[in-house]
């Protein structure tokens, strides 16, 4: 990654002197949107110090039809990740290698479920566009400048808002070649994910192939009180749009499932999203205080809507995408989500 677009937090945040549980978490996706399909690669390192009850690591993919492949990687002692930069790697050797690595600009692995012999392998290459803010400014921390400090767990960072990627795909012997393909790039850590959380995320409008959007919410926890936040980030046409509750007032309202709305407004310009879907989506894992549960559920093929405008009404950008990411997640709720 050209050095200007690397992101803080993109390096590895386990400190062994430190007591109590520990988990990071990596997101990699990519986007075909000729196929309206997508790849969502989730890599996960609990407790890495070895020896405790949930000691060990895992890839998870959602692939086409919001299909869903996993496999553990238990061997602490396997996982590598470098303090300074993005760039990480996770084995289990058994009968064969599995695995992966990746960095800000190379993606590579293979997993199989033994059960039923459904593998994945992947190797592509990234070219980052977008990390998190202009891109000719040093790029920004996604919850803001106190998120270096231990105040917030977990910790948010989007490692790359847009890039293009190209290479193959091997979903258990068909074949997706990446060509220039919409790519992107995330990771938490800290204690255990928020007690609830929703997020939206696309990079392959229609017609508008340099907009990307990512924006999501959660309760979460402040030394010793629980609050809950939203942000919105866009970045389109070379400019950077945050909004983030200390530029803008955020609201939300997100169902338990099939539809999340969010509007922000800041000093100069406004937003407006909505999210859909029909797909009953895919529960997924994520690490928690009891390890790695099932405690979220996620489509990539959801419908989102754009409207990105001056705050005298002058409209800078509307967009609609069938290829949106969709997640709500944690202590599941009954009725709509709004914010207060």
């Amino acid at each position: 990654m050209a050095p200007h677009l690397q992101t803080p937090h993109s390096g590895y945040h386990f400190a062994p002197w430190l007591p109590g549980r520990f988990f990071e978490g990596w997101y990699y996706r990519v986007t075909l949107p000729q196929l309206g399909e997508s790849f969502a690669f989730m890599y996960s390192i609990e407790d890495p110090q070895g020896g405790q009850a949930h000691s060990g690591g895992a890839a998870q993919i959602l692939g086409p039809g919001d299909r869903y492949l996993w496999r553990t990687l238990p061997d602490v002692a396997e996982f590598s990740a470098a303090a300074d930069r993005l760039a990480l790697r996770h084995y289990r050797r058994d009968h064969h290698w599995e695995g992966y690595s990746a960095t800000e600009d190379r993606h590579q692995g293979y997993i199989r479920n033994p059960a039923t012999g459904f593998y994945c392998r992947w190797d592509y290459q990234i070219q980052p566009l977008y990390g998190w803010g202009n891109p000719h400014e040093p790029q920004q921390a996604t919850a803001g400048w106190l998120s270096h400090l231990p105040i917030f767990d977990p910790g948010w960072q989007i490692l790359m808002a847009h890039g293009l990627a190209n290479g193959v795909i091997n979903w258990n012997g068909q074949e997706y070649y990446l060509e220039q393909a919409p790519a992107y790039s995330e990771k938490n850590w800290g204690r255990s994910f928020p007690k609830a959380w929703f997020w939206l995320n696309c990079n392959s409008f229609t017609d508008e192939p340099d907009l990307a959007l990512t924006a999501g919410g959660g309760k979460r926890q402040v030394l010793t009180w629980e609050e809950s936040v939203a942000l919105i980030g866009i970045h389109y046409r070379g400019q950077f749009y945050e909004f983030v509750p200390w530029n803008s007032r955020v609201t939300w309202a997100i169902a338990p499932w099939g539809e999340w709305r969010m509007a922000a407004e800041g000093d100069r310009y406004r937003v407006e999203l909505m999210g859909t879907t029909t797909h009953s989506g895919t529960a997924l894992r994520a690490p928690t205080h009891e390890g790695l549960v099932f405690c979220c559920r996620d489509t990539m093929r959801g419908e989102i809507t754009l409207k990105l405008s001056h705050n005298n009404g002058e409209t800078i950008c509307t967009a609609h995408s069938t290829t949106g990411g969709l997640e709500v997640g944690g202590e599941p709720w009954q009725t709509c989500w709004e914010s207060a």
